[in-house]
């Protein structure tokens, strides 16, 4: 293919062209953003290491119901932003924030990073992530 017939293309499916340049526009600005927010994402297996050589801790965002269902042994179920308060005395320890897929806990580990959490992890994929990695999930009975 030459740059002429790319051209031609282009002429001829202006809206399929306008379309990816769009869609590389909106992934780019979310790498981007992630990146200027001070947070960094973290593969589950490298979360292990993690939790092994540098006693981080891991924050549990997900509903009551998920959390009872499997968690990551030791995670802390911190639900709600608003209970932040019970994550002050590990502020000098790496946190590892998760959700299902890893979305929703974007967000929340930029609200640690601005209460002045400096070593913030997001869990790439969730919980879905690391099940996908088989690594162990421990349940909590409900009474």
């Amino acid at each position: 293919m030459d740059i002429n017939q790319l051209l031609e293309f282009s002429n001829n499916h202006i809206f399929l062209v306008m379309g990816l340049f769009a869609l590389l526009a909106l992934l780019a600005a979310g790498e981007i953003r992630l990146r200027l927010s001070g947070i960094a994402d973290i593969e589950p297996r490298a979360a292990t290491r993690m939790l092994n050589d540098q006693n981080a801790i891991l924050v549990d965002m997900r509903t009551d119901k998920d959390y009872q269902a499997g968690h990551i042994v030791n995670a802390l179920h911190v639900p709600t932003p608003d209970k932040l308060s019970t994550l002050e005395k590990h502020r000098d320890r790496p946190v590892i924030v998760y959700c299902n897929s890893g979305k929703r806990s974007i967000a929340f580990s930029g609200k640690l990073h601005k209460q002045g959490f400096e070593s913030v992890y997001n869990l790439r994929g969730g919980i879905l992530a690391w099940q996908k990695a088989e690594l162990p999930l421990t349940r909590t009975d409900c009474k």
